[in-house]
């Protein structure tokens, strides 16, 4: 397996959640980090957290739904870290509601940053590693996104769609030694999901966020020539 020392990621979504979980997990393995979230108080958390770590990261408020937004971010990150190894599209939205109910501004919102985020950011970092002839892209999609359930349209729509997209472009970059490789977990214990998981089950029995984290970071340290393109990954026993 490859040392990930000194390579340098972006991970958006990443106060928070599996983007925290992989941030912490990542430094560990002397990775330099460049964060996105949507708020500077978010970072408060998992600053400490790196700090204590001795990590060496960067910071950058940013709503991946606006690309001028994402380039400034990506920019500000690159300019303190340089040209980017690794990018993990974390940052997602979600909602439940019946077809009908659902507002089209809620259909445009999880759309917006959960499909046109991860364009933004991906556009703004994929040319460095095109250049580099090397690089890692990590896409978080879901369960959902192999199969709608009731009350997901939305949701669903928008993690099919990022299934899509990773197939696509991973077929476009790999000759420029770049993987892409999209995960698809059941549901993990995270503020995203918490409470709909509450019923007479017990929270730790799903999959927690180092779960994936740890996932994540074994597959990045495949030698360079090959990698896993997808993976589900589920809870042994969530009942």
């Amino acid at each position: 397996m490859q040392s990930l020392q000194g390579k340098k990621a972006l991970i958006t979504g990443g106060s928070r959640g599996i983007g925290r979980a992989t941030a912490l997990e990542l430094a560990k393995e002397g990775v330099e980090l460049g964060l996105i979230a949507r708020s500077e108080e978010s970072f408060a958390s998992i600053r400490k957290e790196l700090n204590d770590l001795d990590a060496k990261f960067v910071t950058a408020v940013a709503d991946v739904s606006n690309e001028s937004a994402v380039e400034r971010a990506v920019k500000e990150i690159e300019n303190e870290l340089g040209s980017l190894d690794i990018l993990i599209n974390n940052a997602g939205v979600g909602v439940r509601g019946s077809f009908l109910d659902l507002a089209v501004e809620e259909w445009k919102k999880v759309l917006d940053t959960n499909v046109m985020g991860i364009v933004h950011v991906t556009k703004a970092v994929l040319p460095g590693m095109i250049e580099k002839n090397c690089g890692d892209i990590v896409n978080i999609s879901s369960m959902s996104g192999l199969k709608g359930t009731e009350g997901s349209s939305a949701y669903s729509a928008s993690k099919f769609a990022v299934i899509g997209l990773s197939e696509s472009l991973m077929q476009e970059v790999r000759r420029n030694n770049i993987r892409v490789n999209v995960l698809t977990p059941s549901l993990v214990e995270t503020d995203l999901t918490r409470g709909r998981n509450s019923e007479q089950r017990d929270p730790e029995r799903f999959t927690q966020a180092e779960d994936l984290a740890e996932y994540i970071v074994s597959q990045l340290k495949l030698e360079q020539r090959t990698f896993i393109k997808t993976a589900a990954i589920w809870a042994t026993n969530p009942f």
